[in-house]
């Protein structure tokens, strides 16, 4: 599995890198805040959602603390996508929110 940190995320972000973020917490922790861009995706209804992504895109995962991005990250992975996992999550995050 492929892993970001959260200042490559934050460097990318500022370097106007172009890079597609997906947030897999729920819509209450979300609402306390989210990487600039994010779109929210929980866990659960991620199965449902893969329909929406691009398989040619590739999509860094996020969550509260890494443990779902890495089961969100595998996830995506075993049906082809790109995928890289965000280390240590929201909890790690140092950068802005929205």
């Amino acid at each position: 599995m492929k892993e970001r940190t959260p200042i490559e995320v934050e460097q990318m972000l500022n370097e106007n890198e172009p890079i597609h973020i997906i947030d897999v917490r729920e819509v209450a922790e979300v609402k306390e805040g989210k990487i600039p861009g994010a779109i929210n995706i929980p866990l659960g209804i991620l199965e449902a959602k893969m329909p929406d992504l691009d398989k040619g895109t590739e999509y860094t995962i996020v969550c509260l603390s890494g443990g779902r991005s890495g089961r969100a990250t595998q996830f995506l992975e075993s049906y082809g996508f790109k995928v890289v996992n965000m280390t240590g999550g929201m909890m790690s995050w140092a950068g802005p929110t929205e």
